[in-house]
């Protein structure tokens, strides 16, 4: 063997063109690694995930006839360490140059570069081949703009490949962006497709990382993991989303309800991050289904779609490798407090934090509302430090990786970087929540309430924020609006819902 080429695990992707060359000189590997099960307390079924998607890709790898090195948690020869594993397998195997592809992460980034100078032999990376932009193409786009617009980028985007345009160059229906008819409230009509589950057996990969002593989080059914971790399945779970889900996935992408854990979306994320799917083969195979489809489908329900894939996705991964490390360590509203224990647990009596934690710890999944507006919202109205809020969306979640959750998190759902990605602080009272979702209905406290014991906490926290960060926020004309019914708020209503707001601060985990 003369070349070593590393696959990480969120780089399985089939359509490499390394892949496709003659190679019988090199050798590839794959590893479980404690350097990555431990860097946070990520959940049972994000671990398994990529472990049973890794094994996957290595048996699809040689039966292709490549040479493949593939350590799990109790192979002998696994150090556990990136650094030290290479290193043993060049000296091993003879190996004359090291090949790898860019990491997403910022920090397997800096440590493969650094590995790369200390080996004594050439070393070579290579793009991963999966995303729609380079690196730096945001970071290109905005240059000299005073900001950072998404939507900008957005269209952008959309006139660069030609998705979703007219031949004059307009959008197609004449408009942009169909958010404002993407939030409709789901009611238990129309009904839900259920798609057959792979019931999948992983209990020899959880028996693993048991046996490994790996400190997980969540729950799993391990005879029944129905997850995608092959290119096959996760081109099922596509289909399955074309053909029965996307007819409705714009009205109610922004939808919540207690006893649906995905309602319309896709479920996809997955097999995105890990490079299973590209993201230009699912937005063409939902736009290929929509053409064919149009009397069923109209064109909001695939908008919605191609903005958060074509859009939304892509402008996190700029924005991650536009600000990195730094934006790692923003804080700008100093929100000190820690995170309440019910995260971990879903023992509260918040109808909707309890549903939402409850189905993230059962299925390590909920959509961007339920992040953004429930688990999001409270955190930021709380004050909670933005590191242990990174540290729960980064472990709890099957799809987070730090390129997607940190831009999420920090910068979406706690303005965290002072307004870099969103232009106001995504909070609200009980009565978004209660317009968008069915949280509120047999709920212990009330939405309409305000002050009593039985009031929605949401409702006085919401403004206990806006008076102890407003000077954060003067001269921003999103958050004009709300400064100014606070000025006008009577002086004993607020001090009443500060009050009310300090007690559930004290002791959240009472509520």
């Amino acid at each position: 063997m003369k070349t070593l080429r590393l696959i990480l695990g969120d780089q399985l992707n089939h359509k490499h063109s390394w892949y496709s060359n003659d190679d019988a000189d090199t050798l590839y590997f794959i590893a479980e690694m404690r350097q990555e099960t431990d860097y946070t307390r990520h959940h049972i079924q994000k671990v398994v995930a990529f472990f049973e998607a890794m094994e996957a890709f290595a048996s699809w790898l040689r039966d292709r006839g490549k040479q493949v090195v593939h350590y799990k948690l109790d192979d002998k020869h696994n150090t556990h360490k990136l650094g030290s594993n290479i290193a043993a397998l060049v000296q091993a195997h003879g190996i004359e140059k090291f090949e790898y592809q860019l990491p997403d992460e910022y920090r397997l980034d800096r440590q493969l570069r650094q590995l790369a100078e200390d080996l004594s032999i050439d070393s070579e990376a290579f793009d991963t081949e999966h995303f729609i932009t380079r690196r730096d193409e945001l970071a290109e786009f905005f240059a000299g703009k005073q900001s950072l617009l998404m939507e900008s980028f957005y269209r952008h985007m959309r006139r660069k490949h030609h998705v979703l345009m007219a031949e004059n160059g307009k959008p197609l229906g004449g408009q942009w962006n169909y958010d404002q008819s993407n939030r409709r409230k789901w009611t238990g009509q129309p009904e839900i497709p259920r798609e057959k589950r792979f019931r999948k057996d992983v209990r020899n990969t959880v028996r693993r990382i048991e046996a490994a002593g790996v400190q997980a989080l969540g729950s799993i059914d391990p005879e029944h993991f129905s997850w995608p971790t092959t290119r096959a399945d996760s081109l099922k779970v596509l289909r399955h989303f074309c053909q029965h889900l996307l007819l409705h996935f714009g009205d109610y992408q922004d939808a919540m309800d207690p006893h649906e854990s995905y309602l319309f979306h896709s479920r996809l994320s997955f097999a995105l991050n890990s490079k299973l799917l590209h993201p230009l083969e699912v937005i063409q195979a939902v736009i290929d289904h929509w053409q064919q489809h149009q009397s069923a489908v109209s064109l909001n329900e695939v908008e919605g779609f191609v903005r958060q894939v074509l859009g939304w996705r892509e402008y996190m991964r700029g924005i991650y490798w536009k600000t990195m490390p730094g934006y790692a360590r923003c804080n700008r509203l100093d929100n000190q407090r820690p995170l309440p224990d019910f995260y971990w647990s879903a023992d509260t009596q918040m109808n909707c934090l309890h549903h939402a934690i409850r189905n993230s710890l059962e299925h390590a999944y909920a959509h961007h509302i339920q992040r953004l507006m429930i688990t999001g919202n409270f955190a930021l109205l709380l004050g909670v430090h933005p590191d242990q809020v990174d540290a729960w969306y980064l472990g709890i979640y099957i799809d987070a990786i730090e390129w997607v959750e940190i831009t999420n998190t920090r910068g979406m759902s706690q303005f965290a970087d002072g307004g870099l990605v969103a232009t106001k602080p995504y909070i609200s009272s009980g009565n978004y929540i209660h317009r968008m979702s069915n949280y509120c209905e047999g709920c212990r406290y009330q939405v309409k309430e305000k002050t009593s014991d039985d009031a929605c906490p949401f409702n006085s926290l919401y403004w206990h924020f806006l008076a102890e960060k407003r000077q954060h926020f003067e001269g921003n004309p999103r958050m004009a609006m709300m400064l100014a019914t606070l000025d006008k708020m009577n002086r004993e209503e607020l001090e009443a819902l500060r009050r009310r707001a300090r007690k559930i601060i004290h002791n959240p985990d009472r509520y």
